[in-house]
């Protein structure tokens, strides 16, 4: 998969291609197999966890870590859209975070723990919400007006993409 259109600069398009990307299967299937797909990820890279392929791409470690703070992320922008009228969704730097909260360094299996939970109780929250609650928006800073929907659509892509780019990052580490 390559890199998503920059989401600030042309926010339609990147949506656009965030949701060709997952095509037409469920998100919540394919967010309720990411805990599984990471941990046999991290397990395969043994003691390369931590190994970048190049000094400006993530570890696979690093990619765990990203998956988390997304799901922190998200499970806060929905309960706000949930909860709030139109509520202010602030976005955030992802290599910044990865770097600031030292994921080369981190547990794997605090970190699977975190995002296990985190994403079970996202998925609870998805399948007890009803239709009108998933058309609920609210509005991304970067990228304007964003619903329930499409937030949790965008996170099972997200999801596929940063699988992929950790198992491609144990791939260059154990050549």
């Amino acid at each position: 998969m390559t890199p998503p259109t920059d989401p600030v600069a042309e926010p339609d398009t990147y949506r656009a291609e965030v949701l060709g990307w997952l095509g037409d299967d469920d998100p919540a299937t394919v967010q309720a197999a990411t805990t599984d797909r990471m941990r046999q990820v991290v397990e395969a890279a043994g003691r390369r966890l931590r190994e970048r392929p190049k000094p400006t791409e993530w570890s696979v470690i690093e990619c765990a870590g990203h998956l988390v703070d997304a799901e922190i992320v998200a499970s806060a922008r929905v309960r706000w859209i949930l909860a709030e009228d139109e509520p202010d969704l602030v976005g955030f730097d992802q290599d910044r975070w990865v770097d600031g909260l030292r994921y080369r360094e981190a547990s794997p299996d605090e970190l699977l723990a975190v995002f296990d939970a985190l994403r079970r109780a996202n998925l609870q929250l998805w399948t007890a919400t009803p239709a009108p609650g998933r058309e609920r928006i609210g509005l991304h800073r970067e990228r304007g007006p964003e619903s329930y929907e499409l937030v949790f659509r965008m996170m099972a892509r997200h999801d596929r993409f940063h699988l992929a780019q950790a198992q491609r990052a144990l791939e260059a580490v154990v050549r």
